[in-house]
């Protein structure tokens, strides 16, 4: 049975396109190792944030309701949609707690809000706070078109590694041919952050709506992508 395997992996080998045409793998052929790297800095259109609407902030005078009315009347007037830039996360009460302690049943609300651009940021922060709504939360900024920015840079990293390969390879008088071996490849994402702190706005509602926004920017997205090529060399 053990000569029989031998033989049949000896078989196997003989009938192999490397046995048959004496072609090397690239690990025997001339070749040259590069990594290729390319890098994107991309302005945010996404701006994730969420809002808090808590009963007990305002010492449970006013309900759920009036503060979710009083939000949403806040948000149109700066021009958010509510149906698309506006979802509920969470609804909760403290209503287990109101039976063990026999106190008053707060409760509070969640929202997710996505903004495009760091001037409806600013407005929303001043245009709330002038409403007593200051429990808000950047989570995190993205870009709509992400993913094709990903490919754009996972392209130009690839090209580079060729293009530094022919520049090496000509220094020596060779030239470069087929890719032989691409690697996985990895990206950095650098998340943006915000550039400047919130500026507390509560009291100012006689002003101009821009004089009172607080001044926000955010840094870039930084995309790096790197691969590792191996390119023929003839």
């Amino acid at each position: 049975m053990k000569q029989f395997i031998i033989l049949a992996f000896a078989l196997l080998i003989a009938q192999s396109p490397f046995a048959q045409s004496g072609t090397k793998n690239f690990i025997d052929q001339n070749y040259i190792e590069l990594t290729g790297t390319s890098k994107m800095e991309i302005v945010p259109d996404e701006i994730y944030l969420n809002i808090d609407l808590r009963e007990k902030d305002t010492k449970n005078k006013e309900s759920i309701a009036q503060l979710e009315t009083k939000m949403f009347i806040a948000l149109k007037k700066i021009g958010i949609d509510l149906e698309k830039q506006v979802k509920v996360l969470d609804f909760t009460s403290n209503f287990q707690s109101y039976w063990l302690k026999k106190k008053d049943v707060m409760k509070s609300k969640s929202f997710q809000v996505i903004v495009h651009d760091t001037k409806t940021l600013s407005n929303l922060f001043a245009t709330l706070e002038n409403v007593d709504i200051s429990n808000i939360n950047i989570v995190k900024v993205d870009h709509s078109k992400m993913e094709e920015f990903k490919t754009q840079i996972k392209v130009k990293a690839i090209k580079n590694a060729k293009t530094n390969a022919e520049t090496l390879a000509e220094a020596i008088d060779q030239a470069v041919g087929r890719a032989i071996y691409i690697g996985q490849g990895y990206l950095n994402n650098y998340e943006a952050r915000p550039m400047a702190k919130r500026m507390m706005v509560r009291g100012m509602a006689s002003m101009d709506m821009e004089e009172a926004a607080p001044q926000l920017e955010f840094q870039k997205i930084k995309l790096e992508h790197k691969i590792m090529v191996r390119f023929e060399l003839k």
